[in-house]
């Protein structure tokens, strides 16, 4: 089961007042929105979005069975088109934002999408399940891309220090065959790194795992979008809650809104963390890095 992380810091976070209007901007299976929904009330709005229509339909379901729940819009979607959602519900400006940038429980070890090295799936890595034709996927990226191209998500996405080494062992390994599965993914990963970068404490594939889901997902493009959105859509005093998960994610979004700093104030100097009694319930959590931004003008 998916444990929602800094659930009670966002939500306070948020500040949210009865009547307001919120956006869950990573609604998965509605962890953050079922406690937006019981503080914002029954004359407030939710409006929660996400990529993975499985999730949203679990998640609308759990918010159904609130005792006066807010009006409720759901839509499957990327939080990049946040305003372009507004748009179309005729609502001009919201009270707080919510995103959660982090995979859940069930995407890594139910999806069968491929974005855990644990599991023998296919190289999907989309947070889209609906497979349409014109998505990338880490198949397409692996097996068609240029060795170049592949050193540069590396190390660009994940700061993985045998980028080039990694993306020359995959260009060889795929002049024999298809590259198809996570596990011949991380076969070829450990072929191509030294033995003392295997045996550490974090795996050795997890930063190519991770730049390879950035890539196939855009989710620098999508944060941006998002993050660009913020002083348009905020109301006056309204808030936006951002989790990371890691460093990648965090420098992204950290500067992105250092960039907006005439109208976004940062609530806290230094990112909250989880502390230790959430940590030992969900060890998942450890690298969570949560970012609040008020706007003030």
């Amino acid at each position: 089961m998916h444990l929602p992380v800094l659930l009670k810091e966002s939500i306070d976070g948020l500040q949210i007042k009865k009547g307001g209007i919120y956006v869950d901007c990573t609604t998965n299976r509605g962890g953050h929105s079922i406690e937006i929904a019981k503080a914002v009330g029954e004359k407030g709005t939710l409006i929660c979005i996400d990529l993975d229509n499985e999730a949203l339909v679990e998640a609308r379901e759990k918010l159904e069975k609130i005792k006066n729940k807010p009006e409720i819009h759901f839509f499957h979607s990327n939080f990049r088109h946040l305003a372009s959602i507004l748009e179309n519900l005729k609502i001009e400006n919201v009270d707080g934002v919510l995103a959660d940038l982090g995979l859940s429980s069930e995407e890594l070890d139910e999806s069968g999408r491929g974005f855990s090295f644990r599991f023998d799936e296919p190289l999907k890595m989309t947070f889209d399940a609906s497979e349409r034709e014109d998505q990338t996927t880490a198949y397409e990226i692996i097996n068609n891309w240029s060795e170049d191209t592949i050193a540069d998500i590396l190390y660009g996405f994940a700061d993985e220090t045998y980028s080039h080494r990694i993306a020359h062992r995959i260009i060889e390994r795929r002049k024999e065959k298809p590259i198809a599965t996570t596990h011949e993914l991380v076969d070829i990963i450990a072929s191509a790194v030294p033995a003392m970068y295997r045996h550490r404490k974090t795996h050795f594939a997890t930063k190519t795992f991770q730049a390879l889901r950035m890539a196939v997902n855009d989710e620098i493009g999508s944060i941006n979008d998002l993050i660009d959105a913020l002083p348009k859509v905020l109301n006056l005093n309204g808030r936006a809650c951002i989790i990371t998960f890691h460093s990648t994610e965090d420098r992204i979004v950290k500067q992105g809104l250092r960039a907006k700093s005439e109208t976004l104030k940062m609530i806290n100097k230094k990112a909250i963390v989880p502390g230790e009694e959430e940590l030992k319930e969900n060890p998942r959590s450890r690298s969570a890095q949560l970012r609040i931004v008020e706007k003030i003008c």
